[in-house]
């Protein structure tokens, strides 16, 4: 149960930090519906943001409010910290946003600022519309609120992502095995998906991305019936996630010799990997290690091939994410901090060659660079 996978210490320096920040803010109460961002303040891992939910924390040392659909008042109310909870719904539809109006009014939001969550999941566009008119001039829109306090991990966050690091490499070698002509790529994705269940990872928010053959190019393919051949060049992508937090690994392979070219795009794309990483460490913008890989496939002639950012934060996932807003990306506005986990995972996908190549794995920035969270060789697996 989430709300025993910290102290209760850690979960008020949590609260305390967010009320610090509205503090600075100048913000009377926060209003969160990013599942991340209410976990990470109680512990719930209720699937309620499938509907409406969202988390009330006032910057005055109070009661925490939640509300959430009927269907998971149970788990809430044993899974997760909160003061009061209020739900809608149940066995008959109700639009829960009067219900949020009451709670408003009761608590007297309406007399302050208020800081209110936009992400970009989570929160259909009726509601948001819908809140914004409620709240008028006292609405503030402070969506990276918490989620830029959780970035920087704690000593026990760490050691789930760890943990998660280990299933991953742990499950590769499941994945190698797996490779061979006369299969399918749904067939390796199942057996990558009950290696993962098996060593104990939760399901990851994000599916596995799985190509193979002419479907090499796209950078984010679902596995498909597509039968393996002979000759065939690919890559995997998979989360392992352990309490929710996520490390994810991705690979190439080839299914027999591979060609002059396909050894060319994997080394390219394996000096951007490390090129990116020996810009990684605390006080470095997060452009930097972008532009570091950006240097190594523009060299290579292969800029518009670069179809994705060069990494991000990763954080515990709900679908369809497991990412943070922090990317290595050009325009960034993030410093890399020690305690951070970041992905590196510079691409280099080109559809008019049918062909790509992508290598990933996790790092945990550090004082004097960057710790590799993951074990892998990250040589291309030929079968």
């Amino acid at each position: 149960m989430s709300r025993h996978y910290f102290t209760a210490e850690e979960f008020a320096e949590r609260r305390a930090r967010v009320r610090r920040a509205m503090a600075e803010q100048g913000l009377d109460w926060l209003v969160l519906f990013h599942p991340v961002s209410i976990r990470w303040l109680t512990g719930s891992d209720a699937k309620s943001y499938q509907e409406f939910q969202c988390l009330l924390v006032p910057a005055a040392d109070g009661p925490i409010a939640m509300m959430a659909r009927e269907g998971e008042r149970a788990e809430i109310l044993d899974d997760a910290l909160v003061d009061r909870l209020e739900t809608f719904g149940g066995g008959e539809n109700e639009d829960p946003i009067p219900r949020f109006a009451r709670i408003v009014d009761e608590l007297g939001l309406l007399a302050g600022r208020v800081g209110v969550e936009v992400p970009a999941y989570y929160l259909h566009p009726q509601h948001y519309v819908a809140i914004h008119d409620l709240f008028g001039s006292a609405f503030v829109e402070a969506t990276s609120l918490v989620h830029d306090l959780s970035l920087v991990k704690s000593p026990a966050e760490l050691g789930y992502i760890r943990r998660a690091a280990a299933i991953a490499d742990e499950t590769l070698t499941v994945f190698g095995a797996a490779l061979r002509a006369g299969r399918n790529e749904l067939e390796i994705a199942g057996e990558v998906y009950g290696a993962l269940l098996a060593r104990g990872s939760g399901l990851a928010a994000s599916p596995i991305n799985l190509v193979s053959g002419e479907r090499s190019c796209y950078s984010h393919g679902a596995p498909t019936d597509r039968t393996l051949r002979a000759g065939d060049y690919g890559s995997v992508e998979y989360g392992a996630t352990f309490r929710r937090y996520t490390a994810t690994l991705g690979r190439q392979f080839c299914l027999g010799q591979p060609t002059a070219r396909m050894r060319e795009l994997h080394e390219i794309a394996r000096r951007a990997c490390d090129a990116c990483i020996a810009q990684i460490r605390d006080g470095a913008p997060a452009t930097a290690p972008h532009e570091a890989a950006k240097r190594v496939i523009g060299e290579a002639g292969l800029e518009h091939g670069r179809v994705h950012t060069s990494g991000y934060g990763l954080a515990p996932g709900f679908p369809p994410s497991w990412g943070e807003p922090m990317h290595m990306i050009g325009g960034s506005r993030y410093t890399l901090r020690a305690g951070m986990v970041v992905s590196v995972e510079p691409p280099v996908f080109l559809h008019e060659e049918g062909l790509g190549a992508r290598l990933i794995d996790n790092v945990l920035v550090t004082r004097g660079g960057c710790e590799l969270l993951s074990r892998s060789s990250r040589d291309l697996i030929v079968v």
